[in-house]
């Protein structure tokens, strides 16, 4: 049945703490606690923010008082104005805080920490309070003044509220202050009225308690990342939804918000330091392009046998295996990257497979009521996608399809993230921790995860028989080391970048499995060169299935994505100072029509970059440059083809003085809708 629990399909790896847009650090401990709060910020950088701050304990002989300090900007603009401790009297409890704007814009008022208004309780907060207003419009009418226009600030009010009401210790106040927020967050508290005291909860945002010793002494590190935490200790306690965690200096205790005890075991992490440092690269979005053979080996290992008979193996799928392969359709939910992931894995499924396919973007999918088929012979599975496993949106309609009863298969890359506990089974990336904002090895291990699923359907359903499939897990396995030769171009592609740096826009045009390339290649030049950029196809989906073969009966369900068709629009931005890339595999069935697009652009002026196969020089006379890579089958062409699309982007982004891995305005991952 749809709500039962089946495990993931991983191959050896620990688990790994998802990551939240904002981020928290604390620290209770016999150290002073600035040191690792400020290291913590700082590698919770690459999440994306605008303001950061700290709050510290100050213990006197009179009592004890909070200090805050807190700056717009980045991490470097706090440490400027942070205050300076002698040896021995550093404090060492703390909480800090990267923001990322959703109420009030990003200035020194409203970063975080948030004070109470006695100034005794003090909370940095990750997530949305969706009844923010009513919740401020009740507190206002008490008397209390809000000096921001976060949701944030609200929380420390509602702590101090029910404190005083009802005399609480801090942790039941937290308790009880929390039942009454719609909506979710994660969050750390300190009160100058228990000065040894921390105390975490979350709902919806992760959160994870560090367990470390320091000179035979207990300490303790609490974060929404392990990242933060893990050069410090690799023992961590993961909280779950609804859960908070109370710490002191001689221990800490979990308990649900409903005030039940529990107990949890401590778990290694298995993230190393190295993981999440650049090492010699500039930029971790260069180390994480560079490092995709490596990662889509990793992908494929302990799943794709080859010695004897052929098979893909999927731990956590196997025993779903007749239910998938019966399905009526399968619908894949996603956003951003992993939403054109899902666009390819459509073609990937349709056409090895022939299951039909839906795509839809998650933060649409609840909301319009999808017509989902639920009996025997006639069922829809629905697949939900995303790097972080956090993503508000997908994480809601993985939601909304079990509490239809309907199978909800995950992908992702974090395990143990919420997608991962909500969902009935799934497919783990295993690409490793992805620091840039702009994902791309995450991008490649979610196409060849899908690639695997897909032959191995195709195999099970009897479209592929024992030789095809054989053949294509061959060739499957060969495309790391045929990525590995697209670098040798790397010269080419940081020539070509000086020349295009200046352009206003971009097109960018594919065809049929790179379709969705295309929208991949002209999303990852925006995001972090803030050039505009538009993937477009030239032909309507309709043509791309026809041309592909036969496929299932298509169900009437409303188009999820028009087709952008080039002479339907696109066309009419195209002069001089249109740089326009296209993708041109030979092989490919339309390859003739590519190059009379490519013609239609040259007779209006443009300038074509194009990237087809090694062998192939019909395109040296017209294009103004040609990326030749190494030749594969049609339904591998999409790990290939994005990757010098990545480098484009980057270099492009890297000489215009952008900052590649903290693009402005975006997060890592999107934790609130």
């Amino acid at each position: 049945v749809a709500g039962t629990r089946h495990t993931w399909s991983r191959n050896g790896s620990a688990r790994v703490p998802p990551p939240a847009m904002c981020g928290i650090v604390a620290y209770l401990g016999p150290r002073g606690a600035l040191v690792f709060l400020v290291d913590g910020l700082k590698r919770l950088e690459y999440r994306g923010y605008d303001s950061a701050g700290v709050a510290l304990m100050l213990k006197q002989e009179d009592g004890a008082t909070v200090e805050v300090v807190k700056r717009v900007g980045k991490v470097t603009n706090l440490e400027g104005v942070l205050p300076q401790y002698t040896n021995g009297s550093s404090p060492t409890l703390g909480i800090a805080h990267t923001r990322w704007a959703t109420h009030g814009p990003p200035n020194d008022v409203n970063a975080h920490p948030h004070v109470s208004q006695d100034g005794r309780i003090v909370v940095v907060h990750n997530g949305v309070v969706e009844n923010f207003k009513a919740l401020g419009e009740g507190l206002q009418r008490k008397g209390y003044k809000l000096k921001s226009q976060t949701d944030t600030e609200l929380l420390a009010h509602l702590i101090e509220d029910v404190q005083k009401e009802s005399n609480l210790s801090l942790e039941a106040a937290v308790r009880l202050a929390v039942t009454q927020v719609e909506g979710a967050f994660g969050i750390a508290v300190l009160s100058s009225s228990e000065p040894d005291v921390l105390v975490g909860a979350r709902r919806g945002s992760p959160l994870i308690l560090g367990i470390g010793e320091q000179d035979g002494v207990q300490e303790f590190f609490l974060a929404s990342d392990a990242s933060a935490v893990v050069e410090y200790t690799r023992r961590v306690v993961f909280l779950e939804d609804s859960e908070m965690v109370v710490i002191r200096r001689e221990g800490y205790s979990l308990v649900t918000l409903e005030n039940v005890e529990l107990t949890r075991e401590v778990e290694e992490l298995e993230m190393s330091l190295a993981q999440i440092q650049k090492g010699n690269y500039k930029h971790f979005m260069l180390k994480e392009i560079i490092e995709q053979p490596d990662v889509l080996q990793t992908s494929m290992r302990g799943r794709i046998t080859l010695d004897g008979e052929a098979n893909v193996r999927f731990g956590g799928l196997e025993p779903l295996m007749p239910r998938l392969a019966s399905a009526r359709r399968f619908v894949f939910c996603a956003c951003g990257t992993s939403w054109h992931a899902a666009l390819v894995g459509e073609y990937l499924v349709e056409q090895l497979a022939g299951i039909n396919v839906e795509v839809e973007y998650a933060s649409e999918f609840r909301y319009r009521r999808p017509i989902l088929a639920n009996r025997d012979g006639e069922e829809d599975v629905v697949f939900v996608i995303s790097q972080s496993g956090e993503t508000a949106d997908t994480l809601a309609a993985a939601q909304y399809a079990r509490q239809k009863g309907h199978l909800a298969i995950g992908i992702c890359n974090v395990v143990g993230s919420s997608i991962a506990r909500e969902t009935d089974a799934g497919i783990y990336l295993h690409a490793g921790p992805e620091i840039g904002v702009a994902s791309t090895k995450a991008f490649t291990a979610q196409i060849a995860c899908l690639t695997m699923l897909a032959l191995k359907l195709g195999h099970y359903r009897g479209h592929l028989d024992d030789a095809a499939y054989r053949q294509h897990l061959e060739e499957l396995v060969a495309v790391p080391d045929k990525i590995k030769l697209i670098f040798e171009q790397n010269d080419k592609i940081v020539d070509m970048a000086r020349v295009y740096r200046y352009a206003s826009n971009f097109l960018y045009l594919g065809r049929g499995f790179n379709f969705p390339v295309a929208l991949e290649g002209a999303l990852k030049l925006k995001e972090i060169s803030y050039i505009h950029a538009e993937g477009c196809a030239a032909r309507s989906r309709s043509q791309a299935r026809s041309a592909g073969g036969a496929h299932p009966l298509r169900h009437s369900l409303p188009r999820r994505y028009p087709a952008a068709e080039m002479k339907h629009g696109p066309i009419a931005l195209i002069d001089q100072f249109m740089p326009v890339v296209v993708i041109a595999p030979r092989q490919d069935a339309t390859y003739d029509k590519v190059k009379s697009n490519i013609q239609e652009v040259l007779a209006r002026r443009g300038s074509v970059i194009a990237i087809t196969n090694m062998d192939n020089d019909d395109l040296d006379k017209d294009c103004e440059y040609v990326i030749k890579i190494p030749s594969v089958p049609d339904f591998l062409s999409p790990i290939m083809y994005v990757i010098p699309l990545q480098l484009l982007s980057y270099y492009i982004a890297d000489m215009r003085g952008c900052n590649v891995d903290q693009p402005r305005n975006l997060a890592k991952s999107v934790t609130v809708e």
